[in-house]
């Protein structure tokens, strides 16, 4: 049975920081495709950050301040988000990918950034 779980999210204030979990049972992370994405009420769900093998890519607004990072040995892939802003306010979610496109997302986690 396929699972991801995030944790990390919290109320932090703007600038600040905050680091994401997304740890993953019955599946090995590293052999997949594996994001963050973010949806905040009434907008759509987009794409913060993407990991496979050793490459990473993020969404523009993101660059420079999030990094996506994975530990095989935990079978974990983090988050962490630093100089964070209040449009940065949403639930954020792990979503894995496997390679012919089966797709698995975690709960979600809220992230609140205050000005």
């Amino acid at each position: 049975q396929v699972q991801l779980v995030e944790s990390g999210g919290g109320l932090v204030q703007a600038g600040g920081s905050l680091r994401l979990s997304c740890a993953a049972s019955g599946t090995i992370l590293s052999a997949h495709a594996v994001g963050w994405f973010r949806q905040a009420p009434g907008k759509q769900r987009e794409k913060v950050a993407g990991i496979i093998g050793g490459s990473t890519n993020y969404a523009d607004s993101m660059k420079g301040r999030f990094t996506i990072s994975r530990d095989n040995a935990k079978n974990t892939v983090y988050l962490q988000m630093n100089s964070l802003k209040p449009e940065d306010t949403a639930v954020y979610y792990c979503k894995m990918e496997e390679i012919f496109g089966r797709v698995y997302w975690g709960q979600g986690t809220q992230v609140t950034v205050s000005s």
